[in-house]
Order: structure tokens, then C-alpha cells, then sequence
């Protein structure tokens, strides 16, 4: 099976994807650098893996979400947070690696998913 990494964004203030939120990939071995810049879609998802099996490389990644932008558009509220971010390590490229972000205006948790 060919590696990928893919993430998934719920709010936990609506038990629902949250559609809309922007996500940025920084590769941060050597001098940090993007990637790629994504809006979930409305299953909260993005429509393509973040990184497929020709750009999977062992290394350490970060994924910014944008939270407190998704949560002014969408709840008008003013948020706790601002931008989380999540850093990890890729060991394996041939390996799949999910990074889902359950969140609401002031909490966050995030594991390696399947």
C-alpha cells in the first residue's frame, strides 16, 4: 500500500466537519518551507491527500489550522485560539499517516489515526 498523510477537521461545537477551515503543510527539516495551502471541503476532509505516495519523503512536517479564521466566518465568535499547530515526524514514507484535528473555539486534540 503506498504512503500518504491526510487529516480531518471536526468542530466540536456543532459535532460537524468544519467545512471551510484553512490548513498549511510546512516541511521543516532544513530551512522550514511550505508545502502546500488547503481549505477542508464539506466532509472537513481535504479532496486530496496532503502528501501521496511520489511526494511521501521521512522527515518532520507541520500542519497550521487556521482556527480562529473558521471560527470568526462561521460562529462569529471571538476565539481563544488562533493558529494550532501540529508537528510530526514522518519514519515511514511508505506508510499511511492520518492526522485528525477535533477542535472548538478553546480546546484541541489531535492523535495519529488510521
Amino acid at each position: 500500500m503506498p504512503g500518504k498523510l491526510s487529516t480531518h477537521v471536526l468542530d466540536l461545537t456543532t459535532g460537524r466537519p468544519a467545512a471551510g477551515m484553512r490548513i498549511e503543510l510546512w516541511n521543516l527539516d532544513g530551512k522550514p518551507h511550505q508545502l502546500k495551502a488547503v481549505v477542508t471541503n464539506l466532509d472537513g476532509r481535504t479532496d486530496e491527500p496532503l502528501l501521496a505516495s511520489d511526494t511521501m519523503v521521512v522527515g518532520t512536517y507541520e500542519l497550521l489550522f487556521f482556527v480562529k479564521d473558521y471560527f470568526v466566518t462561521h460562529h462569529k465568535d471571538s476565539p481563544f485560539l488562533d493558529r494550532v499547530p501540529v508537528r510530526f515526524a514522518l519514519a515511514d514514507a511508505k506508510a499511511s499517516y492520518h492526522v485528525p484535528l477535533l477542535v472548538t473555539p478553546w480546546a484541541y486534540q489531535t492523535y495519529r489515526g488510521s
